[in-house]
């Protein structure tokens, strides 16, 4: 029978500041999963950009507004889950930043990053409401 993975959930307030710390935490927790260094510093990475999007796109910078962010620890992944309290929205409608009329535009980017990064990237509708970005990156064996 597969164990359960094992969860570490963090709440951080809609802060410029708390995109380095979720970041930071991204690392430490690939770290501990046993990532080597180049997926730990990706992850950080798709943290910080998953996180960053939370902050502008989602909670729209409004203090009073939380991100959750959750790592879950499986057998053979690390699964994120950072959970806003906007509106939401349809990854598949956020665009390319490699087409040339999105070239200059000011988003798509960080979501362009998260899946070079990651293995698996999907955007849901929460269950409070808002976005739920799930990403995760699997173990190499």
């Amino acid at each position: 029978m597969p164990s359960k993975p094992q969860r570490i959930e963090v709440v951080l307030e809609t802060l410029i500041e708390s995109i380095a710390l979720a970041e930071e935490v991204g690392v430490r927790v690939a770290a501990v999963a046993g990532f080597g260094e180049d997926d730990q510093y990706k992850i950080g990475l798709a943290v910080h950009e998953g996180v960053m999007n939370a902050f502008q796109y989602g909670n729209k910078q409004r203090r009073e507004r939380k991100i959750h962010v959750t790592f879950e620890l499986h057998e053979e992944k690390l699964v994120i889950h950072v959970v806003d309290q906007g509106a939401g929205f349809r990854i598949e409608d956020v665009p390319d930043p490699r087409e040339d009329e999105n070239v200059l535009g000011d988003s798509g980017r960080g979501v362009l990053l998260m899946k070079a990064f990651m293995d698996e990237v999907d955007v849901l509708s929460s269950a409070a409401g808002g976005a739920e970005l799930v990403m995760a990156k699997r173990h190499k064996r």
